[in-house]
């Protein structure tokens, strides 16, 4: 992600529009998009500052007060679906998508493990077995 402009062009370019240039006046001077002059200025205007809000940080997990339910509903039932764990958490009143509800038990050290009957793509009913290698008639 792009790094935002310096504060200190900000504050001129904002306060340039607000003494009475016009914002492509403004732009053109400065070198920046008119889009950005009259962001920056009505930013001046509504806070006194023209400077960028801070970039980047953490967002608290929407279900990270329900994770202590998920892992008891889960030792409880460990066959349980993601999806059937969504439907839970959807009559409780949280609405989530199932991959929200992946990513906290992949957070919680839960992976997903293939079973043992799935390992083959296809079926093997009316598949002839191939051998290993194939015989060759003669000397070798």
């Amino acid at each position: 992600m792009a790094k935002p402009y310096s504060g200190d062009l900000r504050e001129r370019v904002a306060r340039s529009m607000v003494e009475g240039r016009s914002a492509r006046e403004t732009a053109r001077l400065f070198g920046v998009s008119v889009a950005s002059v009259v962001k920056w200025s009505q930013r001046l205007r509504a806070t006194g500052s023209a400077e960028a809000l801070p970039m980047g940080g953490h967002r608290k997990r929407i279900l990270a007060s329900e994770q202590a339910w998920l892992l008891a509903r889960l030792a409880e039932q460990p066959d349980l679906t993601v999806r059937s764990l969504t439907t839970e958490l959807g009559e409780r009143g949280f609405v989530v998508s199932h991959n929200t509800v992946w990513s906290l038990l992949r957070a919680a050290g839960f992976s997903f493990k293939k079973k043992s009957v799935r390992r083959g793509a296809r079926s093997a009913v009316g598949r002839a077995t191939t051998p290993a290698m194939e015989k060759v008639p003669g000397p070798a």
